[in-house]
């Protein structure tokens, strides 16, 4: 069977009270505002960021990029510093330490669930390590605790683009260490369009961070130094309204990762290990399949959007070009295929996407 219509890898699902909320910020007139506090719609999502996630503090700035590049600057990270980050991750990870002058170091993941290895990152423990930066993938949940025993006083900053809603034992990713940063790119399970958030529960942090939004603005004068992280009020408008509606959002895609769990076949493909306590938020459901790009083909012909994440880690592109041996990020980027589960997708949707999977003619996971 092929779909009769194209279902994308993820989308944006927005209403009537994304635009109403649009609608009365132009209204109003008041697009964004230089307080170091934000404007009211921004001050407004912190707030909510806040009560979803148990953080003390959170700050909305424009990209989740920008998120990192201000955490890091937040916790004094510059030049001569090193910061140890996965290479199988979106380049913004890396993109952020380098753009703060600061070096980073790749580590090598775990198969089990596609995050930065513990054991890995003691292995690149230097005098000059400054912060390290594990990703919550796909809205798989790293393992903070023991990456925390690894660091001692080594900072930890959260990449959790990805897993906005994930926890682990009831806390939410971006929580456990500490800073955490949040993406709301249309491609995540919430959005503004464009933003981001950091999240802390250090007052001396978040101090901090709000100067850093703000050109570092400080009471009114300049006093250290900041960047134009600003989140425009009609961004914040719109991701007010899509946290209210994230915990439906994240029962959808519970529901239909749990469908894929049960109906595909564990001889054809490797499912991500879930650690006792956690509940991934399934941003991307991922697993593992050999002759991974001739399923991808097949599927796509039946106008389903699978896809992959990340095909070519950062420690193989150009501009990051490094001899660093990496041989399980390695072996991710061949084999790690990623399917729709958001929720414009429907169960009857899911069984059919599953028995294309399983009805496939390729070599089994080993």
């Amino acid at each position: 069977m092929m779909f009769d219509d194209y279902i994308p890898i993820n989308r944006p699902i927005l209403g009537d009270a994304e635009i109403d909320a649009v609608t009365s910020v132009i209204k109003s007139g008041i697009l964004t505002s230089p307080k170091p506090e934000g404007g009211e719609m921004v001050q407004r999502l912190e707030g909510a960021v806040c009560d979803f996630t148990g953080a003390q503090y959170a700050v909305a700035v424009n990209s989740g990029t920008v998120a990192l590049q201000a955490a890091l600057l937040s916790l004094n990270i510059g030049p001569n510093d090193e910061v140890i980050v996965p290479s199988f991750t979106y380049v913004a990870t890396a993109n952020a330490v380098r753009s703060v002058g600061a070096t980073p170091v790749f580590a090598d993941i775990s198969l089990d669930n596609y995050t930065i290895s513990p054991d890995a990152i003691r292995d690149c423990i230097t005098s000059r390590t400054a912060a390290i930066i594990p990703v919550h993938l796909y809205g798989l949940v790293a393992d903070i605790r023991q990456i925390q025993e690894v660091s001692g006083s080594i900072p930890v900053i959260e990449d959790a683009a990805q897993s906005l809603g994930s926890t682990i034992h009831n806390r939410h990713t971006g929580t456990l260490a500490d800073v955490g940063c949040y993406s709301l790119y249309p491609g995540k399970v919430a959005t503004a369009g464009e933003g981001g958030i950091i999240v802390t529960n250090d007052h001396k942090t978040y101090e901090s961070l709000l100067a850093i939004r703000n050109h570092g603005n400080v009471r009114g004068t300049f006093a250290t130094f900041g960047i134009n992280a600003r989140m425009p009020e009609v961004s914040a408008a719109i991701a007010c309204v899509q946290i209210e509606k994230l915990p439906s959002f994240l029962d959808i895609r519970r529901r239909n990762a749990a469908i894929l769990n049960s109906s595909l076949d564990s001889d054809v493909v490797r499912f991500p290990v879930i650690r006792s306590g956690e509940s991934p938020n399934w941003n991307l459901y991922t697993v593992s399949v050999r002759a991974r790009d001739k399923l991808l083909s097949t599927l796509n012909q039946n106008n389903v959007g699978a896809a992959i994440y990340y095909k070519t880690p950062i420690h193989r592109m150009s501009h990051y070009s490094s001899k660093t041996i990496l041989p399980h990020t390695d072996e991710a980027a061949a084999n790690a295929m990623s399917i729709p589960v958001h929720p414009a997708v429907t169960p009857d949707d899911i069984s059919e996407i599953s028995r294309i999977i399983n009805n496939h003619s390729f070599d089994a996971v080993h």
